[in-house]
Parts: structure tokens; C-alpha cells; sequence
């Protein structure tokens, strides 16, 4: 109980710092974009009670609202977006296809512009395209998959 109370402070200081960081390096005024992760778990069905309190535990929403909160004081705003297709639409052709990320090397390829990069990167080129349609006045952007044909 100790040494989780320990993790929990320690958690809530990094989200502490990286919020403070983010609004002191982009100013006034800025747009931060975050996928909305309320849904994701580690869910393991032969977990215990306390085990699957734990991986519910995630401290992603602890640094939304420190954010926010941060966001805020400066005149900047959180945007909150689904997470549906933000590592699986290709930014340079609009493409949405599974396939084309690989989890385990962390490499997305996608087969129709011939576009590579790290996953992660699609992902966050993904959430920017997101922030720039919500500025050009889409209340709620998200990607959409639409009829795909190779």
C-alpha cells in the first residue's frame, strides 16, 4: 500500500511538470490536442479485484485535467478527440488501414503512397491534423473509414 501511494505521488508530480512544461513552452493562446483514452485498459481476465482496479488506474486522465487546468489559467485550450484511426490513417494520403502499423517494431508502412515512419509519429501528425480542422471551425474533427479499395 505504501510503495503504491509512493508511484501514485510520483505520477501525479511528472503529470505536474510536463503540464507546467507544455503550457510554459507553447504560450498563450495554443491548442493541445489529446486523444480520448477513457476507454483503453489492460484488461486480463484472470486478474483479481485489485489487479483490475489497477490496470483501470491509468494516469492519462490525471494529466488531462492537470493540463486543462494549466491550459486554462494561460488562455490555451484542451481539445479532447476520439482515438478511433489516429495510428492507422496514413497523414500524407488519408488512408485508413490496419495493416499498415506494426505494433511490435513500432513501423507504419502504408501500401498505397508508400509513406514509413515510426507509429507513434502517424499518431501524433494524425491528433495535429485533428487540432488544425477543429481552427477551421469543425466542432468535433475525427476521422472517418470510408470505402478503401487496393
Amino acid at each position: 500500500k505504501r510503495l503504491s501511494q509512493k508511484e501514485n505521488r510520483w505520477i501525479s508530480d511528472v503529470n505536474h511538470c510536463l503540464s507546467k512544461t507544455l503550457v510554459d513552452t507553447y504560450g498563450q493562446n495554443s491548442l493541445f490536442v489529446l486523444e480520448d483514452l477513457s476507454g483503453v485498459t489492460f484488461e486480463k481476465t484472470n486478474s483479481n479485484k485489485n489487479q483490475t482496479r489497477e490496470l483501470h488506474s491509468w494516469a492519462f486522465y490525471d494529466l488531462q485535467t492537470k493540463l486543462a487546468y494549466k491550459a486554462h489559467k494561460s488562455q490555451s485550450q484542451v481539445l479532447i478527440v476520439s482515438a478511433k484511426y489516429t495510428s492507422q490513417r496514413c497523414p500524407k494520403c488519408g488512408q485508413i488501414r490496419k495493416e499498415n502499423r506494426n505494433h511490435r517494431i513500432h513501423r507504419y508502412d502504408c501500401v498505397f503512397c508508400g509513406f514509413k515512419t515510426n507509429d507513434d509519429r502517424v499518431g501524433a501528425m494524425n491528433l495535429y491534423e485533428l487540432g488544425k480542422q477543429y481552427i477551421s471551425g469543425i466542432e468535433n474533427p475525427k476521422f472517418e473509414l470510408t470505402n478503401v479499395t487496393d
